[in-house]
């Protein structure tokens, strides 16, 4: 898929020309058998369940999934008999016009396909409705200035597209920060870590780091370096006979005495009772 970037950058070049705009409340018994789509189409579905299958490949339709259907595509579309679809469509058609250093470029749609295609997940379903159901009203009402109005009302639609996918992207950039400093911690949690290191390593702020990292771990990073150190701590009192401070140190902690109670409040029990209760009895130090 290209970045929202480079769809904006194509889309410009694009002059789009409405062909039917509608609203459409499948009943129970809904299904299109297999056939070859004639024209580029946009289905927004916005209640509902039901399955398309695109060039042999099976989709979920359901709200907060947007498809784009293009000339040539080989579809079946079919509802969920107790859960009927329901959705806005538009047919479209368009051609490539731009200006570049002082040329007029002309291209046909057989000669630049449209750069999407097959279903999208979105995240601001209500927006990318709102724009659509406008659409219908003015596709019903006739005139020049309402014609204008509909060009740039499908132009604000294209603009809230892209700008899903581009916060869909920022979140993912983010959630992946958040989980390198997850692993790092998993991998080096007898190291000295602090706050400021981690939030660093994400590319954030600290008080920006911490909300995130609560958010999608459902820890602060701190609270989750301290279960990965008890957790570890558990399976050392348990399996082997090292003294206390031994095993302080070798899950991060220089103090065994702040280790003991930081234990003690995690687990309800001091190392030394937790070692007894379990395996082992824990060497003297």
């Amino acid at each position: 898929m290209l970045t929202p970037g480079e769809l904006a950058s194509y889309l410009n070049k694009l002059v789009i020309s409405i062909l039917l705009v509608g609203h459409q409340k499948t009943e129970a018994d809904w299904h299109q058998s297999t056939r070859k789509i004639k024209h580029h189409s946009v289905w927004l579905i916005i209640k509902g369940k039901g399955s398309f299958t695109i060039n042999g490949t099976h989709y979920p339709a359901e709200p907060g999934k947007i498809f784009f259907f293009s000339p040539g595509m080989v579809v079946e579309r079919g509802t969920d008999p107790d859960n009927p679809i329901e959705y806005y469509f538009l047919r479209f058609h368009y051609t490539e016009t731009y200006e570049e250093k002082e040329q007029w470029i002309h291209r046909p749609a057989c000669d630049c396909p449209f750069p999407l295609d097959g279903m999208y997940t979105l995240l601001n379903t209500p927006q990318l409705i709102y724009l659509m159901e406008q659409l219908e009203i003015l596709w019903k009402r006739r005139g020049h200035m309402t014609a204008m109005r509909r060009k740039i009302l499908l132009q604000e639609f294209f603009l809230a597209l892209i700008s899903d996918f581009r916060a869909q992207k920022m979140a993912g950039a983010t959630t992946s920060a958040i989980e390198l400093t997850q692993d790092y911690m998993v991998g080096h949690y007898k190291e000295p870590l602090t706050l400021e290191g981690l939030a660093a390593m994400a590319g954030l702020s600290v008080s920006h780091y911490s909300r995130l990292f609560k958010k999608f771990i459902g820890y602060s990073p701190i609270d989750y370096l301290t279960h990965l150190r008890v957790d570890r701590a558990k399976e050392l009192l348990v399996l082997s006979d090292y003294r206390l401070k031994s095993i302080a140190g070798s899950v991060g902690y220089s103090d065994e005495f702040y280790f003991s109670r930081i234990f003690k409040k995690m687990t309800g029990m001091s190392p030394r009772d937790y070692a007894k209760k379990h395996r082992y009895s824990l060497p003297t130090s």
